[in-house]
């Protein structure tokens, strides 16, 4: 094994690339509870690529024999309901991890100099991500596919000048059919996935190139005595890491959050379990009642709605009247975070020594959220609407209050050395 490791290592870096990345990867020592999302994150990834290889190998991408394939492969095919589950489960753990994610990235400043372009990169996967489910919620070819992607894309007709030929362009056709279903199928099994595993790829990359971040949001690639927020080249290490000199609150990846990651996964693990086994459809927020009835474009749903991964930024959407404004609304929530190391002008990162403001806007925030997911599977009544435009108004406010005030926020000190 060892003159085959070295045969390797003449031509390509592994084993040194190994270290860097893995086993000798410098992280913080006071990781906690919140990063260990970023792994569940390729768990869950690595889970929907193999389930979804099998999956295609017994689905028919026609409008004719989509549902019932979907039908052989719950009843005849030998684990057919396993593998269909792990995938409609794994698709919602995936928004569930990643909007953890998002939010230990708000907690403790994780998008601010200088890990920006990690921040972008991170919301082109989330960005690329919503488009890859969104594809694969047409593929079921049941009512609420159908016609939830026939809401979703007369959306873009919205957009002046180019709008219908636009939606018509997406469809292939002038109504949803098996154009449509074709072409989102070559998207969600080929073109979008390949995307996301190159944008997580370049995610990593810039991760280990800045270092990751930490709960107290100070820098720790230092020898003892410097300065804690000096800027100036903060990460530049490695060499010094390896050589065990003088280096302080850095501990290597493995074993020790390996060890940490795998209980993680573990608990994860059980739960993914409990709700493949015992509740899929987890009282239709995962599988909606709807879809296990064949599309039907002669007869639409009483309610229409999106499955509750897109539901915040579909309340948005509903909240104004005028569609144009709507549409731009919800595009702008995503932009809004996409913008986040230039909207928040503050120099301390973590929430844990920022001011009472910021705690109290951060929380708003996410109960905004929450309540927006909740009210977008809701019937549009005038009281959910009133709700909606209430939640959406103090979704936008987080940005545009923390434009103004985090230039000059009264912070608490920051430790030298990272806290436990």
């Amino acid at each position: 094994m060892s003159r085959i490791m070295n045969w390797i290592d003449e031509r390509i870096p592994f084993s040194n690339s190994l270290k860097l990345h893995v086993t000798q990867y410098p992280a913080p020592k006071n990781f906690n509870f919140w990063y260990i999302m970023g792994s569940l994150a390729l768990v869950v990834l690595v889970n929907q690529i193999v389930t979804g290889i099998w999956l295609t190998m017994n689905y028919n991408p026609s409008a004719d024999g989509a549902f019932a394939s979907i039908e052989y492969i719950m009843r005849d095919v030998d684990y057919g309901w396993l593998l269909r589950y792990m995938h409609s489960t794994g698709a919602s753990a995936f928004f569930v991890v990643v909007y953890l994610h998002m939010f230990r990235g708000l907690m403790y400043g994780s998008y601010q100099r200088p890990r920006e372009l990690l921040w972008i990169f991170g919301m082109l996967i989330f960005l690329v991500l919503m488009a890859e489910a969104f594809m694969g919620y047409l593929l079921p070819w049941g009512q609420m596919s159908f016609w939830g992607a026939q809401v979703i894309i007369s959306l873009f007709g919205a957009i002046p000048f180019v709008g219908e030929d636009l939606t018509t362009w997406i469809r292939g056709d002038f109504v949803i059919s098996g154009a449509t279903l074709n072409r989102f199928f070559a998207l969600h099994v080929i073109a979008l996935p390949l995307v996301l595993v190159i944008l997580v790829f370049l995610h990593l990359i810039a991760l280990h190139e800045v270092g990751s971040n930490n709960p107290d949001g100070i820098n720790i690639k230092k020898p003892k005595g410097s300065v804690p927020d000096d800027e100036k080249a903060p990460f530049e290490f490695h060499e010094r890491y390896t050589a065990k000199k003088d280096i302080v609150d850095a501990i290597p990846f493995h074993p020790y959050y390996t060890v940490k990651d795998l209980v993680g996964l573990a608990g994860f693990l059980i739960l993914f379990a409990w709700v493949i086994f015992f509740a899929p459809t987890m009282g239709g927020f995962f599988l909606e009642p709807p879809n296990f009835q064949a599309a039907d474009p002669m007869k639409t749903p009483e309610h229409i709605a999106p499955v509750w991964y897109f539901t915040p930024f579909y309340a948005i959407l509903r909240a104004i009247p005028d569609k144009l404004l709507g549409v731009i609304a919800m595009f702008l929530a995503i932009v809004f975070l996409f913008l986040m190391p230039w909207w928040d002008r503050c120099k301390v990162r973590s929430v844990r020594y920022r001011s009472t403001l910021h705690k109290v806007n951060l929380t708003v925030f996410v109960i905004s959220f929450i309540a927006l997911g909740y009210l977008g599977v809701k019937p549009a009544t005038d009281v959910y609407t009133i709700m909606a435009r209430i939640f959406t108004f103090l979704y936008f406010a987080f940005f545009i209050v923390m434009w103004f005030y985090s230039k000059n926020e009264r912070t608490k000190p920051l430790p030298e050395r990272v806290t436990k």
